[in-house]
C-alpha cells in the first residue's frame, strides 16, 4: 500500500470556470488563467396572439434552457474532476513536508493565489488527544510572504518536530491561540466555512482572525479587495493547524472572488490536507519508533580486542523506505581472537528489526561457542526457520580474526563480499562461495581461509552502500573497491568514513551498515603455548613454565601471583579432563593466562566452609585477577585471566 499511495496522482484540472491546460509532469504547476464567463441564456421572444408563433416562441425558450443546463452540467463534472485529482495528490506522500507541498501545488494557482499552512507548535502526537492548541506555527507557504520575517543569508529555515519530522518551515515566530480569540473560534468552529473580502463590512472578524496570526503589519499587506478563506486543519483526533487562502483583488489579477462553490471546494481540501497531516504525522512517529528499536539492538560500542582495532558506521534509510534489518556486531573469542559479523534482513518493517535483534542474539551466543564460521551459518539458518510460519530471510558475513596466527577465516550466507586490503594498500573483494541466504534451508556454508599479516584491513558492509537507484550493484563494488585502494587512511574509523565517501548525494533508500577492522597482529614472542597432559605432575609444570616464561618477559612482579592462579585452573582442569590441557600466555598491554579443557562443565566460584579442602582455586583467581571469567567452547571450555601489567593502568 505504500508504493500505491507514494506513487504521484496526477495534476489536478483547473477549476470549472477557469480555462487552462493539464500540466504535463506532477510536479508542474498549473497556470493561472482569467476565468472564462458563464453564457447568459438566450432571452426567449414574447408569445404573440397567433397560436403558430407562439408555439415557435416556446421551443425558442426551450432550448436556451437547454444549452444554460449543459453548461452547468459541464461545471460540475470540471469540479469533480479536480477535486478527485487534487484529492489523490495530496494522500500521494507519507512524509510530512511532501505533503505540505502538495497542498500547495494543488491550491495555487489553480483556486487560489496564495496559500499558508499553519500547524500546531509543537507537533502533537496524534495517536491521543492533544488538547487546545496553545501556539501555531507557518510550516508552508506558497505565492506569499506573509507572516514571514527577514531571513539571513544561509538560514536554516528547517526545524525538527518532537518525532524526528523534519519539514520546511517559515521563520516567522509562532502566533499563541487566544482562547475566545478570532483565531481559537475557526479552529474550533465546525459551521461551515465562509470567505469574506477585505475592505468590506462582512469581513469584519476574519480581519481580525488575520490581525491576531500575522499582525497589523502583516495585514496591512493585503490590499482592499483580497478575498481570504481561512479553514481548519483536522485531524482525526483533534484539530492540527490552519489552512489560509488567498485570491488578490480582481483588478490585478482578472479573477473573481472566492464564491459558494469555491469555498466547499476549499473546504473538502481542507478536510484532506488535514487528514494527509494526521497521517504524515502517525507515520513519522511509527518510523521513528523502528527506527529507535533498531538502533537498540545495535551495539553502541565494540569491543577493542588485542591485535585489531574495530570501528563501525550505521546510516538509517530515507523515511519513505522504512527502518531495515542491517546490523553488525563483533564477539571476542579464546585466544585473542574476535569474531565480525555483518548482516542484513531482507525487507523494510518494524518485523525486519525485530528479527534482526533475534539473529544477532543467535549469532552472539553460538560465536561464544567458538564454532567455525561455516557452523555458525548453519545454525543461524535453522534459528531462521523456526522463528515462524513464514519464511525470514537474512544475508549474512562471518568472520573470525586471529592476531596470533595473523589468519581470517570467512563464511558467506548470500552476503555482498567483504573488501580485503593488503599491507601495501591493494584492496580486492574477497573470492567466498556467496550461499544461499539465512533461512532457506537444507544449504551447505563452507569457510575460507586467508592470510592477514599485520597491516591488513577487512571491511564489511550491506548492500545499501554499493547499490543505489541508479547504479547497479557490480558498478558499485569495483566502485567501492577501488575508493578504498586509492585512499590514504590510518585507522579503521577512516577506513568507514572513505567507504561511505562513495555513496551519491540525496536520500538513500536502504539503511547501511559498516564494520572495519584494522589488523596489527601480535608478535609471536608476546605468546607462550603449551599443551599438556593430564596427570598429577602437570600443576607443578605449568607453574615452572609461566614463571619461566614471566622472567623472560621482564614480569617478575606478576611471578607469584600468576604461578598461584595457574596452578589452581591448571588442577581443575586435570581433574576433569581426558585430553591434554592447553596453557596460553600472552602479552599486550595486559598479561593474559587462558587455560583450556575438553570438559564443558564451567566452573562456578561457591562458598566453603572452614573445614572443607577443595573450592578456594576460583575464590584465590577472583582475588589476585583484574578480571576472570570461563567461556564454553564447542570442544569443551577456556578459563582465563587477566592483570595489568606493572607501570600499566
Amino acid at each position: 500500500m505504500r508504493d500505491q499511495l507514494k506513487t504521484e496522482a496526477e495534476q489536478p484540472p483547473a477549476v470549472p470556470g477557469q480555462r487552462g491546460r493539464l500540466p504535463a509532469r506532477p510536479d508542474e504547476p498549473v497556470r493561472a488563467v482569467t476565468p472564462a464567463p458563464a453564457p447568459a441564456p438566450a432571452p426567449a421572444k414574447p408569445p404573440t396572439a397567433r397560436p403558430d408563433r407562439a408555439g415557435a416562441a416556446d421551443g425558442a425558450a426551450d432550448g436556451a434552457a437547454d444549452g444554460v443546463a449543459d453548461g452547468a452540467a459541464d461545471g460540475v463534472a470540471d469540479r469533480l474532476a479536480y477535486l478527485d485529482a487534487a484529492t489523490r495528490r495530496i494522500n500521494s506522500a507519507l512524509d510530512l513536508a511532501a505533503t505540505l507541498r502538495n497542498i500547495g501545488r494543488v491550491l495555487v494557482p489553480t483556486l487560489a493565489d496564495a496559500a499558508v499552512v499553519h500547524l500546531r507548535d509543537p507537533l502533537p502526537n496524534v495517536e491521543r488527544e492533544p488538547g487546545f492548541p496553545e501556539e501555531l506555527r507557518i510550516h508552508h507557504s506558497t505565492g506569499t510572504r506573509i507572516g514571514r520575517r527577514g531571513r539571513k543569508s544561509g538560514a536554516d529555515d528547517r526545524h525538527r518536530s518532537r518525532f524526528g519530522s523534519r519539514s520546511t518551515a517559515d521563520t516567522g515566530p509562532a502566533t499563541p491561540v487566544t482562547r475566545g480569540g478570532a483565531l481559537a473560534h475557526i479552529l474550533l468552529s465546525r459551521r461551515p466555512a465562509e470567505s469574506a473580502v477585505l475592505g468590506t463590512p462582512a469581513a469584519e472578524r476574519t480581519e481580525s482572525l488575520l490581525r491576531e496570526v500575522y499582525g497589523t503589519r502583516g495585514l496591512a499587506r493585503l490590499a482592499a479587495g483580497t478575498s481570504v478563506v481561512a479553514l481548519p486543519l483536522r485531524g482525526r483526533k483533534a484539530v492540527l493547524g490552519l489552512l489560509v487562502l488567498i485570491r488578490r483583488p480582481p483588478e490585478r489579477t482578472g479573477r473573481p472572488a472566492f464564491d459558494a462553490a469555491d469555498t466547499a471546494t476549499a473546504a473538502h481540501l481542507a478536510t484532506q490536507a488535514g487528514l494527509a497531516v494526521d497521517t504524515a504525522l502517525r507515520y513519522a512517529r511509527e518510523w521513528e519508533i523502528a527506527n529507535e528499536l533498531q538502533r537498540s539492538m545495535l551495539p553502541l560500542r565494540l569491543p577493542q580486542s588485542h591485535g585489531v582495532r574495530i570501528a563501525q558506521r550505521y546510516l538509517p534509510g530515507e523515511r519513505g523506505a522504512q527502518v531495515g534489518g542491517d546490523w553488525y556486531d563483533a564477539v571476542p573469542l579464546p585466544g585473542n581472537r574476535v569474531a565480525l559479523i555483518v548482516g542484513d534482513v531482507m525487507g523494510h518493517s518494524l518485523t525486519s528489526a525485530a528479527i534482526m535483534g533475534q539473529l544477532r542474539t543467535s549469532a552472539q551466543t553460538l560465536a561464544a561457542l567458538d564454532l567455525p564460521p561455516h557452523e555458525v551459518l548453519y545454525h543461524l539458518d535453522e534459528q531462521a526457520q523456526r522463528l515462524g510460519r513464514e519464511q525470514h530471510l537474512a544475508t549474512c558475513v562471518y568472520a573470525v580474526y586471529d592476531p596470533i596466527a595473523n589468519r581470517v577465516v570467512l563464511a558467506n550466507a548470500g552476503h555482498v563480499p567483504p573488501v580485503l586490503v593488503r599491507p601495501d594498500g591493494r584492496a580486492e573483494l574477497v573470492e567466498l562461495d556467496s550461499g544461499a541466504p539465512i533461512g532457506v534451508g537444507g544449504v551447505d556454508f563452507n569457510s575460507v581461509e586467508l592470510p592477514a599479516p599485520p597491516g591488513s584491513s577487512l571491511l564489511l558492509f550491506t548492500d545499501g552502500l554499493v547499490e543505489t537507484r541508479t547504479r547497479p550493484l557490480s558498478d558499485g563494488l569495483e566502485v567501492l573497491r577501488a575508493r578504498i585502494a586509492a585512499a590514504r587512511w590510518q585507522s579503521p574509523e577512516q577506513l568507514c568514513q572513505e567507504a561511505l565517501r562513495i555513496l551519491p548525494p540525496g536520500d538513500r533508500g536502504d539503511d547501511i551498515a559498516l564494520l572495519g577492522a584494522c589488523f596489527d597482529g601480535i608478535p609471536a614472542g608476546d605468546v607462550a603455548h603449551w599443551y599438556l597432559q593430564p596427570r598429577n605432575e602437570t600443576p607443578g609444570r605449568a607453574r615452572r613454565l609461566a614463571a619461566h616464561t614471566l622472567r623472560r618477559w621482564g614480569l617478575d612482579e606478576l611471578s607469584e601471583a600468576t604461578e598461584l592462579m595457574v596452578s589452581e585452573l591448571v588442577t581443575n582442569a586435570v581433574q576433569h579432563a581426558t585430553r591434554p590441557v592447553t596453557l596460553s600466555l600472552v602479552r599486550t598491554t595486559r598479561l593474559r593466562c587462558e587455560v583450556g579443557d575438553d570438559s564443558p562443565l564451567l566452573p562456578r566460584p561457591r562458598r566453603t566452609g572452614p573445614e572443607d579442602e577443595r573450592g578456594r582455586g576460583l575464590q584465590i583467581v577472583a582475588r589476585c585477577a583484574d578480571r576472570w571469567g570461563a567461556t564454553r567452547l564447542g570442544t569443551g571450555k577456556v578459563v582465563w585471566f587477566e592483570q595489568r601489567l606493572p607501570g600499566g593502568t
